[in-house]
């Protein structure tokens, strides 16, 4: 028996497996002759764009709805370590340490929110970084709803205004209203001296509007100093009353992508081939934010479900395909875009690298709404077929907004 391991149950990982699992079917080979077997610490998949969301009923996909269709086994338990060299990976499963060899290796391990020594931010702080975090973040909300309004009770700073700190901002104070909180006062926070530093110029004023618009208060050239139960210290010396502080400042690769590389890049991402392959290790293969290659022949990948799924996709029929000794496909993506949910004030839809705005307000929400509710979830029948046409390795054509952006 030949193994394809997978590690990570993401974007990347979850359609690694079933790209594997349908170029195991198109070689018409049995499940005992080429295991897939998917590792990771949650027997779900979470669809982590949307847990900036209040309703998160949802976003959290039992792995065996997708996996057990198409054969492939999902191990609940804990990466611990890599060793390339012997092909084997270190696994935390039920209290005790276990050794699963493997003959080709996806590692789609994801990245993790970036967690600086900021005193209290520990204790007080909160993300939508995963699942359990996003849960524990609007129950704590629900709570402070209970008590009798105040300031502090009142009060959401967001620490980071990229991508994921906007959205969470400018959804608070409807979301705040919801919860019986009258008078919502958000304050967003960031280093940068402008709103989305990383975003570009372009999207910028459409992003300062919606701020204004609903009422959320930006603090640019400073860094959160402290955290406590109910206020919050900047290092201009303010002091906040805050009883909720959502962090939502930077993302760094899985740390066991050290055990890939000598020279991950600012991230902590491996480089990665066009097949997905991790320079040096012919039998590892590398896809979502834990790796990084210019598909365009010029920009690399960003940390987005917009590359990992087909990254992922690629790298599991590539993974099979090498086992099986037939070609493996190179992933090109010509086409990139960008759609940033800004709450009531609608969305934000961009193309192109220079983020060229293609439309906003509620025409661009109705995208938004399409990517996050069904554009990115597994086929919904959780049938065989349905679930291995879905993993072909092809990337979906532009949709038309960009190829009219394009054509002008």
């Amino acid at each position: 028996m030949q193994r394809i391991l997978v590690l990570g149950g993401g974007f990347a990982g979850l359609w690694a497996a079933a790209g594997a699992a349908r170029k195991r079917a198109e070689l018409g080979l049995a499940a005992d002759a080429m295991e897939i077997v998917l590792v990771d610490r949650n027997a779900y998949h979470n669809i982590r764009v949307r847990n900036y969301e209040p309703d998160l009923s949802d976003v959290a996909i039992p792995l065996a709805r997708v996996l057990d269709p198409i054969d492939v086994r999902h191990r609940q338990g804990e990466v611990r370590g890599i060793d390339a060299a012997r092909r084997t990976v270190e696994v935390a499963i039920d209290g005790r340490t276990e050794a699963i060899s493997y003959d080709a290796l996806v590692v789609a391990l994801g990245s993790a929110l970036v967690r600086p020594p900021v005193p209290g931010l520990a204790e007080h702080g909160f993300d939508v970084d995963t699942y359990t975090a996003a849960t524990k973040l609007g129950s704590h909300l629900e709570r402070l709803a209970a008590h009798p309004n105040s300031l502090a009770s009142a009060t959401v700073v967001v620490a980071g205004a990229g991508f994921t700190g906007i959205e969470v901002a400018t959804e608070m104070p409807a979301r705040l209203r919801a919860l019986g909180i009258a008078t919502p006062r958000v304050i967003l926070v960031d280093g940068a001296s402008e709103v989305g530093a990383t975003l570009g110029d372009r999207p910028r004023p459409v992003i300062t509007q919606a701020l204004g618009a609903l009422g959320v208060e930006t603090r640019l050239g400073v860094h959160v100093a402290a955290v406590e139960a109910d206020r919050v210290a900047l290092t201009s010396g303010e002091t906040i009353p805050c009883a909720t502080l959502v962090w939502c400042a930077g993302m760094h690769a899985s740390p066991l992508c050290g055990a890939l590389t000598a020279s991950p890049d600012r991230l902590g991402r491996v480089a990665v081939d066009a097949c997905m392959r991790v320079e040096g290790l012919s039998a590892v293969f590398g896809c979502g934010d834990v790796a990084w290659n210019a598909l365009d022949g010029s920009h690399p990948t960003v940390m987005s479900c917009q590359f990992a799924r087909p990254m992922g996709r690629f790298a599991g029929h590539n993974a099979a395909a090498q086992l099986a000794g037939t070609p493996l496909l190179p992933l090109k993506i010509g086409w990139y875009v960008t759609v940033l949910d800004l709450g009531d004030a609608g969305a934000l839809y961009t193309a192109g690298w220079d983020r060229r705005v293609i439309s906003t307000g509620a025409d661009a929400k109705r995208v938004k709404q399409e990517i996050n509710c069904q554009r990115i979830y597994p086929p919904q029948s959780f049938g065989r077929a349905e679930i291995l046409a879905a993993a072909a390795p092809v990337v979906q054509s532009p949709p038309p907004q960009v190829l009219a952006a394009a054509a002008e």
